[in-house]
């Protein structure tokens, strides 16, 4: 069964489907890291994003890793581990634009797709319902106000990088947050769009469990239907 939690930043889709995959027992897939890996070895390597050429062959030779350590989720380039740099603002600001580009999404969804075949998983993303699993068994799309996605994307990063929390301010991650929905919902390539048969939620006034909770319902109501 493969589950598709989609959305945009700061919503909670890694929270929640890391939990909905818990709850279950299911295999959690969190996309997202996996764009934002590419992102940062592209950064690190100085490939140029308007050289088709170039970028295939880096492309082509791209490592990319998961594994569990101590019960949780590590990410590796090339066998470093990029867990934590992956989160940092500057990725966070190419990583839209990256992930728009259509030689990145062929590379990305192909290495999805694969991951997918014959296991019981929850893929969290922007485009798993719509591009990546048009099929998914089950399809949620969480929303959220701008202004109380700003707030949890603020606290996550101080918590991450406190070194860097004197230079965050409110209207600055609000801003980003805003200019991350309009490219992610307008770019050409697999836009951020919710499935006609997506379930939505709208997680501004709901806690994490609240959320796990209702997707566990869609679920439920879903299966009693087929």
């Amino acid at each position: 069964m493969i589950i598709t939690i989609d959305g945009s930043v700061a919503t909670g889709k890694s929270t929640v489907a890391k939990n909905v995959a818990h709850a279950l027992g299911f295999i959690f897939f969190d996309t997202g890291a996996m764009y934002r890996s590419l992102t940062y070895a592209l950064m690190k390597h100085d490939v140029p994003l308007n050289d088709p050429e170039k970028l295939q062959k880096f492309l082509d030779g791209f490592e990319f890793d998961m594994k569990v350590r101590k019960g949780e989720k590590k990410y590796f380039v090339d066998g470093e581990d990029v867990t934590d740099v992956i989160r940092d603002e500057e990725v966070t600001s190419k990583v839209s634009e990256v992930a728009a580009i259509p030689q990145v999404r062929e590379k990305l969804v192909s290495i999805q797709r694969e991951l997918a075949l014959g296991v019981n998983a929850v893929f969290e993303g922007r485009d798993m319902g719509t591009v990546v699993f048009p099929d998914a068994d089950l399809k949620i799309f969480l929303t959220g106000r701008p202004e109380v996605r700003a707030e949890r994307r603020m606290k996550e990063l101080k918590e991450k990088f406190p070194e860097a929390s004197d230079k965050l301010t409110f209207e600055k991650v609000l801003e980003e947050i805003n200019r991350r929905d309009h490219y992610d919902s307008t770019r050409e390539t697999s836009p951020l769009k919710q499935a006609d048969d997506a379930h939505i939620i709208d997680t501004s006034d709901l806690s994490p469990e609240e959320v796990v909770y209702r997707v566990l319902e869609c679920k439920d109501r879903q299966k009693r239907k087929t």
